[in-house]
């Protein structure tokens, strides 16, 4: 299993230099971290390492060739539990990112339901916010299959952070052969379910890994928030049981995973030493 990097390691930095840095610490892939439709004025200025789904693919995959790193995901994070509007990151976004992800052979394309920030999407039933996801996730599903790619469900929000909700999701979608499952272990835990249950009931639908643990001071949020974004912490060095999910998954073939780990250059490959003593 390939073990790489979101492109968040310096501050205010563009995707050139993310690259330069993950490279210099000794990795091999990363993802495509933060997309945006159209121009992004800190992008363009380099403050941001954002791509653009509008650009040209193959302009970004000689980018990452450039600096010796493979790409493993095209990230399309959505909130797909609040209301459609040009300006929410959401279907039309996802079917550009299949399109990207098509042309320069990446095989997975990310998104997730995401915690609603709208007082509309807090208020729906859970009958109603796994048929949103669904409908909002049937055109780019089909699209997808049609391209030779994957959508993947990420753990980060009500939904998708249960076992439950991805089962509904997945029956809603009539188990399309495209759609499957990005695991991330610190954001299923935090949501309040059991990462070694996700990875038992789903392991044949995972396809990528999101790797983070937490510590004891995520404890009392725990089945209150969905979704961490990062962990200061290696993995190994929390209290979600990695081993555990490292047992079920480590002869699934799964070829790509991602640290979701914000800290210096030991704290990284202590989590890959872990990691690779588990058996990923």
């Amino acid at each position: 299993m390939n073990i790489g990097l979101f492109l968040l390691i310096k501050p205010f930095q563009g995707v050139g230099e993310q690259l330069e840095a993950a490279k210099g610490m000794g990795f091999t892939c990363a993802d495509i971290t933060d997309t945006n439709s159209g121009g992004s004025m800190l992008g363009t200025a380099g403050f941001s390492p954002t791509v653009s789904l509008d650009d040209n693919p193959f302009d970004v995959k000689r980018l990452f060739e450039k600096h010796g790193l493979c790409i493993s995901t095209v990230c399309a994070h959505a909130n797909l539990l609040d209301p459609s509007k040009p300006s929410r990151y959401g279907t039309a976004e996802v079917m550009k990112a299949i399109r990207m992800a098509a042309a320069i052979g990446v095989k997975d394309v990310i998104t997730t339901d995401n915690e609603p920030a709208t007082e509309w999407g807090k208020n729906l039933s859970f009958e109603q916010k796994t048929f949103i996801i669904a409908e909002k996730l049937y055109e780019p599903l089909k699209m997808a299959e049609d391209y030779g790619v994957r959508i993947l469900l990420e753990n980060h929000g009500p939904i998708t952070d249960t076992v439950e909700g991805l089962s509904k999701v997945f029956e809603l979608l009539d188990d399309a052969p495209a759609l499957g499952i990005n695991f991330d272990t610190g954001n299923t835990w935090l949501g309040g379910t059991d990462p070694v249950e996700v990875a038992k009931k789903f392991k044949d639908k995972i396809h990528h890994i999101h790797w983070k643990d937490l510590g004891e001071d995520w404890i009392p949020k725990r089945g209150k928030q969905y979704g961490a974004g990062f962990s200061t912490i290696a993995m190994g060095d929390g209290v979600i049981d990695i081993k555990g999910v490292c047992e079920i998954l480590k002869d699934q073939g799964i070829e790509n995973s991602t640290l979701e780990i914000v800290g210096d250059e030991q704290l990284l490959k202590k989590s890959v030493d872990f990691l690779r003593s588990c058996g990923m």
